[in-house]
């Protein structure tokens, strides 16, 4: 089963061609699409759309190609400052979700609610989007000292440094990061002034699925680099 997230900026704007021939070159069995502003129904071929609407921010969706299906779904929208679409593909649950942009400590918030809710030893979960967030297993002050002081504040924590809460409290609920050590995956060649070199999409896994992990990256290259400000990454699992 191969499975991508990406967060398309704001609906793709006059990208959506560009997005969707990435999808049709790569044909992922689910796909996770965050930032969809205006999109009623993701248009993609062969893929059914479970699309979960925000009241603050932008919508998100899981997307199952056939013959797989989606057995049950659902929206999570009240504690979070985009969404989360949660769907249920056979003995595979997940949760498509974009984290708070602004505000460290509410990102951090909407991970422990999200780790708790979901996080599982037993079932196969898997959480995937845009945690605008950096990963604990790595020094990011040069990347954080890049950014300008009014971007440089949604990444720092109470005492001043890098904030990486939001991805620790998915990592205590048992969840493992499957793309640690992956490049960055935002900015793109598409101009982001909020990003210096950071790695804020994740597919992060619940052990009894990680344990079927069979590859992970990020795709970069020509199509990829101006399709959107950020880059999609892409996961296989032996299901």
């Amino acid at each position: 089963m191969k499975v991508m997230t990406w967060n398309v900026l704001v609906g793709g704007g006059g990208r959506r061609s560009a997005i969707t021939s990435v999808i049709e070159r790569e044909r992922p069995d689910v796909l996770c699409l965050q930032e969809l502003r205006g999109w009623t129904r993701p248009a993609v071929p062969g893929m059914t759309a479970h699309v979960s609407r925000s009241v603050f921010g932008q919508p998100v969706a899981v997307l199952a190609r056939s013959p797989l299906r989606m057995t049950r779904t659902r929206t999570v929208w009240w504690r979070l400052h985009h969404a989360a679409a949660i769907a249920r593909i056979g003995e595979l649950t997940v949760v498509s979700t974009h984290l708070n942009p602004f505000s460290a400590y509410r990102r951090y918030r909407e991970a422990r609610w999200l780790a708790a809710r979901f996080g599982s030893r037993r079932r196969m979960v898997l959480i995937a989007g845009d945690l605008n967030s950096l990963d604990p297993a790595t020094d990011h002050t040069v990347r954080v000292d890049r950014l300008a002081p009014r971007y440089r504040l949604r990444h720092l924590g109470p005492a001043g440094r890098p904030d990486t809460r939001a991805i620790a409290a998915f990592l205590a609920a048992g969840f493992a990061d499957l793309g640690a050590g992956l490049a960055d995956t935002a900015p793109t060649k598409v101009d982001g002034p909020e990003f210096s070199g950071m790695r804020l999409d994740y597919l992060l896994a619940s052990p009894p699925l990680a344990a079927r992990l069979r590859g992970i990256e990020v795709l970069r290259d020509p199509a990829t680099d101006y399709a959107s400000d950020h880059y999609p990454v892409e996961a296989e699992f032996d299901l």
